[in-house]
């Protein structure tokens, strides 16, 4: 596997056509997310910031990519572990500040609820969480914590 992979987005400002940016508070926000053979994704700045609120935002997907690392992460080490997953869901969340002009995220934290098959090893695979989150390549490149609050039950038989 090669050691280094690109990631190609082109992002394009589709509230241009309410008209051009002139005043903060009536500039349309929207925008789209094409990524090649994939479906478009609109998307907009959250709702504080003057954005729609019926639509994705950057807060919304960074959140969101992290949630889906870990899970993609931790289903990969329990299949190699042998540990059959039969159902994974996460309430994530995160937390940002404002500050001057701009702001940061101060915390993210990953809630998942796995379930594995009856006879699995429920110690092996709360703490396959851990591994998880160390591997996270998304998790790996954001300057602020990720913590999970992990929980495993059996599937009743």
């Amino acid at each position: 596997m090669a050691r280094t992979h690109n990631y190609a987005v082109q992002l394009t400002w589709t509230g241009a056509t309410d008209g051009p940016t002139q005043d903060y508070a009536t500039y349309s926000r929207t925008y789209t997310l094409a990524i090649e053979g994939k479906p478009t994704l609109e998307a907009s700045a959250d709702p504080m910031f003057r954005g729609d609120a019926a639509l994705p935002n950057p807060e919304d997907l960074l959140v969101g990519a992290l949630a889906g690392c870990h899970m993609l992460t931790y289903l990969a080490h329990c299949v190699r572990a042998k540990i059959p997953v039969v159902a994974y869901e996460d309430a994530a969340s995160g937390t940002m500040v404002l500050e001057g002009g701009g702001g940061r995220f101060t915390d993210v934290i990953l809630r998942p609820r796995v379930t594995v098959a009856a006879g699995s090893d429920v110690e092996k695979a709360l703490a396959l969480h851990e591994r998880a989150h160390h591997d996270c390549f998304i998790a790996a490149s954001v300057n602020f914590p990720v913590r999970h609050e992990a929980a495993v039950v059996v599937a009743e038989s």
